[in-house]
């Protein structure tokens, strides 16, 4: 663990910022913050949720205010896969997950956890766990990048 380069305050940041969308989201349009969600209603493959207009505004401002925090603050250091196979099959992994879970991270994560939904919370812990198993089996099996 690099606890040198650790960035409490951008973490903190993020965290309110993610927050904050959320409960805008729950109490401005009475709905949760799901971006699985959203990005299926954007898509055009959930056939209810939020208007397309909103699904589609709040799919687009993930990448541009990614794109904004990079030009004001920098480009953060970030690692991938070295496969792009690898990371076109995790992110199907991850979707089918999301799909059979009902929600994703945000959904559950967030907005869920934060209604003390005890769906969310099993679902929550759900993927906490196959996240610390996964790293853990990485970690045994040698896998890095």
């Amino acid at each position: 663990m690099n606890w040198a380069g650790a960035m409490p305050l951008a973490g903190l940041t993020g965290g309110v910022l993610i927050g904050l969308a959320g409960a805008i989201m729950l109490l401005g349009l009475g709905r949760i913050a799901g971006v699985s969600g959203l990005a299926a209603r954007a898509m055009g493959i959930a056939p209810s949720g939020p208007p397309w207009s909103v699904a589609s505004a709040f799919i687009i401002g993930l990448p541009l205010g990614a794109l904004l925090i990079a030009l004001v603050a920098g480009t953060p250091a970030t690692r991938f896969p070295p496969s792009i196979t690898a990371i076109v099959l995790g992110g199907l992994v991850v979707g089918f997950g999301t799909r059979m879970g009902s929600g994703c991270t945000s959904g559950h994560g967030v907005c869920g956890l934060s209604r003390l939904s005890p769906r969310s919370i099993a679902a929550t812990a759900s993927f906490m766990a196959a996240g610390f198993a996964t790293v853990a089996a990485m970690r045994v099996l040698g896998v890095t990048w």
